[in-house]
């Protein structure tokens, strides 16, 4: 039987739909992940409980990376000043989780962010986006970052996140100190080690 255009996009749209919901009906949740229960028995649950933020223990990613020598130089303690000052300014109803990021740009500017949730989640956006796009908005696209800073206001790790190293691997220097809180305390690594092959994978 032949369906037009307006009834095969919606039935394209309810195939999508339902794919979606059964694949979410699987997605282990990370409560569950971390109390040991298998993946089959486990139902969709997208609420990211604040407690994991609360402690060191929960430090994720940040305990794999390297432990260089942390010591600060005063230009990067001031990033770091400025960054704890945007996180007063975070937007975390949902979580609790305040963080801010401070970008040094190579024209001496510093630009500073804090994230914003949203009840979604998904649509919350990182410290790091908040400041890259601010910077990109007031100076323009030909940008490049030479220092970054994040804090958060929890006593946490908070390590950038994928999604914030890709958007800054676009603009930013790869020998660039990046400084955040690990499960240990502040760590600085340059930015090609905690997004290693970004610059040898560049499109353009």
């Amino acid at each position: 039987m032949f369906i037009g255009g307006k009834g095969r996009n919606l039935r394209n749209r309810r195939v999508k739909t339902d794919s979606m919901a059964k694949s979410a009906r699987w997605m282990p949740s990370i409560t569950a992940v971390r109390s040991g229960e298998r993946p089959g028995n486990l139902q969709f649950r997208p609420a990211i409980h604040s407690r994991l933020y609360s402690t060191h223990s929960n430090a994720l990613a940040s305990n794999f990376m390297p432990h260089p020598n942390t010591n600060l130089d005063p230009a990067l303690e001031d990033l770091l000043a400025q960054a704890r000052q945007a996180a007063l300014n975070s937007y975390s109803p949902y979580s609790g989780f305040r963080v801010g990021a401070a970008l040094r740009l190579t024209n001496g500017a510093i630009v500073t962010g804090t994230n914003v949730e949203n009840v979604s989640y998904g649509l919350t956006i990182c410290a790091e986006r908040s400041a890259l796009v601010t910077a990109v908005s007031q100076f323009g696209p030909d940008i490049r970052i030479d220092a970054v800073a994040v804090a958060n206001l929890n006593d946490a790790a908070s390590p950038p996140c994928g999604a914030c190293r890709q958007m800054l691997s676009e603009f930013i220097l790869p020998d660039a100190p990046v400084l955040f809180p690990a499960a240990d305390g502040p760590r600085t690594l340059p930015f090609s080690t905690i997004f290693p092959l970004a610059f040898e994978m560049k499109l353009k």
